[in-house]
């Protein structure tokens, strides 16, 4: 036992509070070292400890160490070592490797390589893990609580902001007329989930400016405002506002509004997970641009969906863009939305004065609706 891995121990053993001298061998091994500990008090006792046995102290900074190193022995006690070098060769040379914490805690470079490991991750988890897990989640969520959703938000948007259409009866019909056969063309290549087939249904209100939104289930709604848009600015007309019926459509058939609840909450989950206990206000601000990130992928796959649904319908994409754009001059906001995201349980923003359009397109899910314009005539929109 006085080989070099011999080291002189004070040995706590629980039972008394009488220190016993000892000496202690770490013994190289497969899974790990052991630790052999030979009481010196006369009676000679012999203990083997396996590697999962003891508690390792955690390495320290080696500008810094302890006066002493305490070594838990579990249901045997303690041992103090006041050789601290002689540990440490001991522990080197039985071949233990340091846990990834302890290695954290003593080298800066796994420190920082974790760190970005972790930053890399969370950011995979928001940018692609979020959203595919949401859209493979609301593959579940039945259209029965969809419509549900969109009955109760409807009634609060009716006892709030909105108004009773005043548009004539016969043109709501004609206008409906339009989107039943437009909606006749959803071919299944555009189903994004094989065998959901919401009933779609179109219906008009007044009291905001010129907007269109889909509820969750089938339901989307126009302002009387957005036909006299498409009434007034040129080049539009009917061929416009079935162009934004069919980027609503694509809303519904995408199940935005239940992908958006369900994104948020698998990614508050995940954050929960990631980082514990955060503050509200991060939590929060995380959701909001999260949020809104969320809606501009969904804008851009609802463009695209548009974009294939009138070319089977056999109708052009330029009045559409044209109706955009007019919109976008006449509210003289550079980065105002002429459709509205399709969250079930808000109204569209209300109009707000215009920002520096590099913070507003922080908080736009339409951050460029010029270049969106341009990519509709041009049968590109982003994302397809």
């Amino acid at each position: 036992m006085n080989g070099p891995s011999a080291l002189h121990a004070t040995w706590f053993d629980g039972r008394s509070s009488r220190p016993r001298p000892a000496l202690l061998q770490l013994v190289p091994g497969r899974d790990g070292p052991a630790l052999r500990l030979t009481a010196l008090d006369g009676a000679h006792e012999v203990i083997d400890f396996g590697e999962r046995d003891v508690g390792w102290p955690e390495r320290w900074s080696a500008r810094r160490p302890p006066p002493r190193v305490v070594v838990d022995l579990r249901a045997r006690g303690s041992l103090q070592i006041d050789d601290v070098p002689g540990w440490l060769a001991a522990v080197a040379a039985a071949g233990r490797r340091p846990a990834l914490a302890e290695r954290m805690q003593t080298r800066w470079r796994v420190l920082l390589a974790v760190l970005l490991l972790a930053v890399g991750g969370i950011w995979a988890f928001y940018r692609w893990g979020t959203p595919w897990a949401a859209a493979q989640l609301t593959r579940a969520v039945p259209l029965a609580w969809e419509q549900r959703l969109a009955e109760r938000a409807l009634r609060e948007l009716d006892d709030g902001v909105l108004r009773p259409s005043k548009l004539p009866p016969e043109r709501q019909a004609e206008l409906r007329a339009g989107f039943d056969k437009l909606a006749t063309h959803i071919a299944p290549p555009l189903q994004r989930y094989p065998g959901y087939r919401p009933p779609l249904t179109l219906q008009f209100r007044s009291g905001l400016g010129p907007n269109a939104f889909a509820l969750p289930g089938g339901t989307i709604v126009m302002t009387d405002a957005m036909l006299e848009h498409a009434r007034v600015v040129p080049g539009t007309g009917e061929a416009a506002l079935l162009g934004v019926l069919a980027h609503e459509i694509g809303h519904v058939q995408q199940r935005h509004g239940t992908r958006m609840v369900v994104e948020q909450g698998v990614l508050n989950i995940g954050l929960g997970l990631a980082l514990g206990d955060v503050s509200a206000l991060i939590s929060t601000g995380a959701s909001v641009l999260t949020g809104l990130a969320y809606q501009r992928s969904h804008e851009h796959e609802s463009d695209c969906f548009a974009l294939a649904l009138l070319r089977q319908a056999g109708l052009p994409a330029a009045p559409m863009a044209d109706l955009l754009l007019g919109i976008e001059r006449s509210m003289g906001a550079p980065s105002r939305r002429a459709s509205a995201a399709p969250a079930a349980s808000a109204p569209p923003p209300p109009r707000a004065e215009a920002a520096p359009p590099g913070i507003a397109d922080w908080f736009s899910t339409h951050p460029d609706t010029a270049g969106r314009a341009a990519r509709l005539k041009a049968g590109a929109p982003a994302g397809c």
